[in-house]
């Protein structure tokens, strides 16, 4: 199963993929579609890009993690162009099996590529030493931001602004709905739980201006 927004890189894929012996049950164009079809087809593993639509930005990896979510024996391997570190280390918490994050610049043989799909197909993992180092370099930092997605810092910083979730939602260009999600996402990674006494909206710019 193959997630990808690229039309020449996907088809590029499926063509890989099938000449090595694979078969490719589907090939999609955004997070959605991803998530719908991993969860019609049951695919022995997922090849996932990060960017995708609707918002084109870390789309893809949050359907990962809502596959792995509802079903943790989802196999996932994530091939992008860049590490998203907040949403990277979220993808790892959902366990070590089936599990693979390759960089695309770094990938230099199509037999390797393949191989590494296999392995995570077969239950195993396949992480780019690059990704690696950036998780671990971002474990050892104390930024109460640090597990924000850049869109949401993006977010967030309107927020600061005194921005409505409409006003921030053109800014953007994105849906309100996008908007909506993102501030959610913004409230749980910092920890601002639905039962917070003061208006979680108001907390969460004050820890971005302690920032």
């Amino acid at each position: 199963m193959i997630g990808e927004d690229a039309v020449l890189l996907r088809a590029g894929l499926v063509r890989v993929l099938e000449e090595a012996g694979e078969e490719v049950v589907a090939a999609v164009g955004d997070a959605p579609a991803l998530v719908d079809a991993v969860t019609r087809l049951s695919p022995d593993v997922a090849i996932v890009d990060i960017r995708m639509p609707p918002d084109m930005t870390d789309d893809g990896l949050r359907a990962a993690i809502e596959l792995r979510t509802r079903r943790p024996d989802s196999a996932v391997l994530v091939f992008s162009q860049y590490v998203e570190q907040a949403y990277a280390s979220e993808l790892l918490a959902t366990g070590s099996v089936g599990l693979g994050y390759l960089l695309k610049e770094r990938v230099a043989d199509v037999g390797q590529f393949v191989e590494a799909v296999r392995r995570v197909a077969a239950g195993g993992t396949a992480l780019d030493p690059e990704v690696v180092v950036q998780l671990v370099a971002r474990s050892n930092r104390r930024d109460p931001l640090a597990r924000l997605s850049p869109r949401e810092r993006e977010v967030l910083s309107l927020m600061a602004e005194g921005r409505s979730n409409q006003t921030i939602a053109r800014l953007l260009v994105v849906s309100n709905g996008a908007v909506e999600k993102h501030v959610s996402n913004i409230f749980t990674k910092l920890d601002l739980p639905p039962n917070e006494p003061d208006d979680r909206r108001v907390l969460a710019v004050l820890r971005w201006l302690g920032a």
